[in-house]
């Protein structure tokens, strides 16, 4: 057994009371929100809740969940985040692939001109209004291909409009340079296409890295507020965010009147709890997945760190 000097001893102590002070400060916020959300909303309102719940109640949680906006705002948010993180992956997965080969002609400049939507941006005014010149802001006809009138979901603009990362190709794109070569050769040999090779050998062992990435894109789609706040005014296509939003506005300026919209049933009395309990709503769901991919998060944190 090999003797640990006094240095290394000291060093691991501090190592370990530091990654203690952190874990505490990043998971604290968290920990205040729920308890002030399972808490009497008086106790809330006077200020006596700090570290646990103060007359421990789920009333808060009963007045969310009985809204019937909430559950279709979370089906709204469940269609985008899973249908847009797929769609994400599989476009992120093919510009990934071919710009991994050294053989693709133009590489460096099509890495570039990606690398560069990394750097500049349209900006909000001008990517609303291509949005609106393309008909993806509001529910409504439009024509596909020029003639045939469709109705369009609006939902699909957060979809469709947001749907690649430059990020997230790039992440891709250096663990499939990762792979060994000869794996890809030894399956040319075979007959196998870019196809095969792509489905049967650079997927299958990339799978840490598309877990990872995917996780992102799942987060970023589970989060998706801004735009769609921007592009969606129907409050059937709403997702959770932005419904929930709604409801803490209405919390905050009304005492239990919805004419701004929605039958939320609220009183003034708590206000407070019901915004904690709003908050858990939405974050719960992903504190719920993320144990069942942590293995793969963890793996994929170290994409492209080293290469074989």
């Amino acid at each position: 057994m090999i003797k640990r000097s006094t240095g290394e001893k000291v060093f691991d102590v501090i190592n370990v009371l530091l990654l203690c002070f952190i874990g505490f400060i990043t998971l604290f916020p968290l920990w205040y929100v729920l308890v002030n959300s399972l808490s009497d909303p008086a106790a809330v309102v006077g200020g006596k809740v700090f570290f646990w719940p103060v007359g421990f109640e789920l009333a808060s949680y009963k007045k969310i969940l009985d809204q019937p906006e909430i559950w279709t705002s979370y089906g709204n948010t469940i269609f985008i985040t899973l249908i847009g993180t797929a769609v994400s992956l599989v476009l992120s997965i093919l510009g990934a692939y071919p710009l991994s080969k050294r053989r693709l002609h133009g590489r460096k400049f099509f890495n570039m001109i990606m690398i560069i939507t990394m750097w500049f941006g349209a900006g909000m005014m001008p990517t609303y209004l291509n949005l609106q010149a393309l008909g993806m802001t509001t529910d409504g006809a439009t024509m596909l291909f020029g003639f045939l009138p469709v109705v369009y979901d609006v939902r699909w603009t957060l979809i469709i409009a947001f749907s690649a990362s430059a990020f997230n190709t790039i992440l891709i794109r250096t663990y499939f340079e990762s792979v060994s070569e000869s794996l890809e050769e030894s399956a040319k040999m075979d007959g196998a296409g870019d196809w095969k090779v792509l489905l049967q050998i650079f997927i299958p062992l990339s799978v840490p890295a598309l877990m990872t990435v995917g996780l992102y894109y799942f987060v970023e789609r589970w989060n998706s507020f801004f735009w769609a706040m921007i592009v969606i005014r129907d409050a059937n296509k709403m997702p959770l965010q932005v419904m929930l939003r709604r409801i803490i506005e209405l919390t905050t300026f009304t005492s239990g009147d919805s004419a701004g919209g929605g039958n939320v049933d609220m009183t003034a009395s708590n206000t407070e709890t019901t915004i904690y309990a709003t908050i858990m709503a939405a974050v719960i769901p992903m504190l719920v997945l993320y144990p069942f991919i942590q293995k793969f998060f963890v793996k994929g944190i170290m994409v492209g760190a080293v290469k074989g």
